[in-house]
């Protein structure tokens, strides 16, 4: 299971922060960072979810208010 995180997208409420420790606040920037994440495209960036965060990992992209954040499983998308 892997996240894929927008930033551009991102609007820094920080929600997710409260959710998954895997995200940061980023105050200076006005957006959250996603820790240990490689850019696989400008300002996208993606990391595997380790399997003690996985509820975490999906309620952090279930509160984004801007849908930034994505869960996917095995290729599908499922958050």
């Amino acid at each position: 299971m892997h996240v894929r995180f927008d930033r551009d997208t991102c609007i820094g409420m920080f929600q997710c922060v409260a959710e998954w420790d895997a995200f940061e606040e980023n105050k200076d920037e006005g957006k959250a960072d996603l820790a240990d994440a490689e850019e696989v495209e400008p300002s996208v960036f993606e990391r595997e979810i380790p399997e003690d965060a996985e509820f975490d990992a999906k309620f952090a992209a279930r509160v984004c208010p801007v849908d930034a954040i994505e869960i996917y499983d095995d290729g599908d998308r499922i958050v």
